[in-house]
């Protein structure tokens, strides 16, 4: 962290990969339409164990520990600064010690609110309006919330880091909230902006700052048509619901285990003269992010429907360096 930094009331903004990619986008969106610059790397290693190696050309390559870089938009209004925190991975264990360093860290920057984005597994249709839901540490925070008619997480739990860093916030005496986006719990495993959109649309409310979403608004009526129409075949295909011994419907039975969505073609099996076309694609993309990373969003989409993003995770993240 520069020692010279000099904060306006600034937020803390904590995203990790999960469920439909809808926080990871929110945030990187975040990034790209904000032309936010990394400030600090967070190292925690020590949190992270390794399983496996990578071999590449017959050569081991050496171990790689996820990283977390924090990154800084300064409100030229000088209402709130934004730190956004984005984490390459969610430590196996030692959630909470991980979730004190960065709290303390952000306590160092002057945070005075702590918000994480997450996503809300429902039966929602794909194609239906993604509803936000809110948690807060406090009843102030809680009553902002209702005041702008967000669905309220009454009870259950908030898993991962995007609930454990909140119980950290508390503990050191920080406020915070939780917004999650809703999203078919059928497609999971599938990118799904329009909840990233919804939340997007609430933190620009909450914290006062413009962001156009008209990128975001757009790639989500592509997915949620393209959603809209795996589920019809998926629905046509199972015909009329027969209830199971458990009194569950077979197709919802086929719901849950995410059968029917659909898989890019990795990049490994194309055919050699594909894959030189993908790569080319992509480094036209990443030239044109590097020129103006408000194009950042669309290379990161593309990654994700190639399914490289995991690949290219340290380079992207790269184009927000200052130059």
């Amino acid at each position: 962290m520069p020692d010279n930094l000099k904060l306006n009331h600034p937020w803390l903004v904590a995203v990790w990969p999960g469920m439909g990619h809808v926080a990871l986008n929110a945030g990187v969106y975040l990034l790209s339409k904000l032309g936010m610059t990394e400030i600090a790397k967070f190292e925690v290693g020590e949190l992270f164990d390794v399983e496996a190696v990578q071999v590449s050309g017959g050569i081991i390559q050496p171990v790689r520990k996820p990283r977390s870089r924090c990154f800084l938009w300064s409100d030229p209004s000088k209402k709130h600064d934004l730190i956004v925190f984005v984490g390459e991975a969610q430590p196996p264990a030692g959630k909470i010690a991980f979730c004190n360093q960065l709290i303390a860290y952000a306590q160092k920057l002057g945070v005075e609110r702590v918000v994480t984005f997450a996503a809300m597994a429902t039966h929602m249709h794909p194609e239906h309006t993604s509803r936000v839901f809110g948690a807060a540490t406090d009843q102030t925070n809680l009553d902002e919330l209702k005041r702008l008619e967000l669905d309220i997480l009454e009870d259950g739990h908030i898993g991962g880091l995007n609930g454990v860093l909140l119980a950290a916030a508390i503990d050191a005496g920080l406020n915070g909230i939780c917004l999650l986006g809703e999203m078919p719990h059928i497609f999971a495993q599938v990118p799904f902006p329009k909840a990233s959109h919804a939340i997007l649309e609430v933190f620009a409310t909450l914290a006062g700052v413009e962001v156009d979403l008209t990128e975001l608004a757009d790639q989500a009526r592509i997915i949620e048509q393209q959603l809209g129409e795996v589920l019809a075949r998926i629905e046509e295909q199972q015909g009329a619901q027969t209830p199971n011994e458990e009194g569950e419907s077979q197709e919802e039975e086929s719901f849950a285990s995410g059968e029917g969505e659909p898989e890019p073609e990795p990049l490994s099996e194309q055919a050699p003269k594909r894959q030189s076309e993908t790569r080319k694609q992509i480094e036209e993309l990443f030239d044109a992010a590097s020129k103006d990373r408000s194009k950042a969003f669309e290379l990161k989409q593309e990654l994700d429907r190639l399914g490289l993003f995991k690949q290219y995770e340290d380079r992207f993240l790269d184009l927000f360096k200052k130059a």
